[in-house]
């Protein structure tokens, strides 16, 4: 699959409808691998997850990515903070 393209796994319909979007940017999220496979499985929920600049860096926030069944110990904090870049 050629960069750029790919199915949407989540949205935030929730956000758009409360809020007035006036720009958007696209961006990547550092996952680790069970973070991955859980994203892929569209067991990922945005609903409450908001982005912050600290130090120059975007961080990501409360947002739900559910452990993966099969990962045992390597599964990470469902919410924890992940940082974000841009492509």
């Amino acid at each position: 699959m050629a960069k750029g393209e790919g199915k949407v796994v989540a949205q935030n319909k929730k956000a758009r409808h409360d809020y007035t979007i006036v720009d958007t940017l696209e961006a990547g999220m550092v996952l680790t691998g069970t973070e991955i496979k859980s994203v892929r499985a569209a067991r990922i929920n945005l609903k409450d997850g908001f982005a912050q600049v600290k130090n120059g860096e975007v961080w990501l926030s409360n947002v739900h990515i559910a452990p993966y069944e099969e990962g045992n110990i390597w599964n990470q904090e469902p919410e924890r903070r992940r940082k974000t870049f841009a492509s």
